[in-house]
């Protein structure tokens, strides 16, 4: 929780009147009532509290805004400076460095935010520009989250195990995501986390790797509105049902997949399918890519991956949850895989693997 900014004042009315009309502040809380001695206040999500004193105590308060107003500085009655900082809604993307990776699925879950377990799959995060991680909420049932969005190129969430139930702004109720269903958030949308099963596991893929999120104040979920082809920055939301989903030939391999639409959805940015065990492989069928970014997670079973990255094949026999990070101009076969194997294909751009001449 953002610590408290405490402003001390001899005229509580006046700092208050000052604060909402010329700052943009939120009344939160008066107490006592009868006699107010501590108002609490939220400035642009930071909490402010003003106490009344015997004597005015100047302090200094940083506004970060989306269109600084003119002057860039103001004086409250107090003699408090604040000071407006601008900040830019462009996203920083940066250059990607990529590199192969291969994460074990024994690696320890660390603490995350809300009592989440979460597990790096993209060690060095090519530089920054991806994000790729296993999420674990251990306990289950309500999430204390709130309505939120994020400031964001590309993000997605796949359910690997249990359920979580979540609302999206324009998206109708509140739906259940399963084992094996995934959304894509398109940026900015609005949306909340409700509740999980226990042992809820989630595989999340976003670019850049550090992006701001925003608390909505103003918006309740779900909305009155429901529109589901509405358009977030050149994208739509997405809601894939695993159960629903056609399986279809994954290039000439002998394996089948499902698309979760996410390539159409963002008009080929990017792509997620989930592959499965089909008829025998062909050992003749070499992968390939030459686009942004390849990750593989295997959701269940085993496989076994051959894979050249410029330095000679290598063979790795992959189990559930470990995740490989495979780099423009990689080559790579799928062999042996197991009954039930079940591997997640994360792709910037939709069409990056495509099947390497000889």
């Amino acid at each position: 929780m953002p610590v408290a900014t405490i402003l001390s004042t001899t005229d509580l009315d006046a700092m208050v009147e000052f604060l909402v009309e010329r700052v943009g502040a939120r009344l939160e809380s008066i107490s006592p009532a009868d006699d107010p001695s501590e108002i609490r206040l939220d400035v642009q999500g930071s909490p402010v509290w003003l106490r009344r004193s015997e004597q005015d105590v100047a302090g200094h308060l940083v506004v970060l805004t989306e269109q600084a107003p003119p002057p860039a500085t103001v004086t409250a009655p107090n003699g408090t400076v604040v000071e407006f900082r601008p900040v830019t809604r462009r996203l920083d993307v940066p250059p990607s460095a990529p590199s192969f990776s291969l994460v074990r699925a024994g690696d320890r879950f660390g603490a995350g935010r809300a009592g989440m377990g979460y597990r790096d799959l993209l060690p060095g995060r090519w530089g920054g520009r991806f994000i790729a991680s296993h999420i674990l909420i251990a306990e289950g049932g309500e999430v204390p989250d709130y309505v939120h969005f994020h400031r964001i190129r590309f993000q997605m969430i796949f359910c690997a195990r249990g359920w979580v139930d979540l609302v999206y702004e324009d998206q109708g109720p509140p739906f259940r995501l399963r084992a094996g269903d995934c959304v894509l958030q398109p940026p900015e949308i609005r949306h909340r986390v409700l509740r999980s099963s226990p042992g809820l596991q989630v595989i999340e893929v976003g670019c850049p790797a550090v992006h701001d999120t925003f608390v909505e104040h103003d918006m309740t979920l779900p909305t009155s509105a429901v529109a589901p082809d509405r358009g977030f920055s050149g994208q739509r939301f997405v809601r894939h049902v695993a159960a629903e989903a056609p399986r279809i030939p994954y290039r000439g391999t002998g394996l089948v997949h499902r698309d979760t639409g996410i390539g159409a959805a963002t008009d080929g940015l990017a792509g997620a399918v989930v592959i499965e065990a089909g008829a025998p492989i062909d050992p003749a069928v070499t992968l390939t890519h030459d686009d942004e970014f390849v990750l593989e997670v295997v959701l269940a079973g085993e496989v076994t991956l051959d894979v050249d990255v410029g330095d000679g094949s290598q063979q790795h026999l992959l189990g559930e949850f470990d995740a490989v990070a495979l780099p423009p101009g990689s080559r790579w076969r799928w062999e042996d895989p197991a009954a039930g194997c079940e591997i997640l294909e994360v792709t910037l751009g939709a069409g990056a693997v495509t099947v390497a001449g000889p």
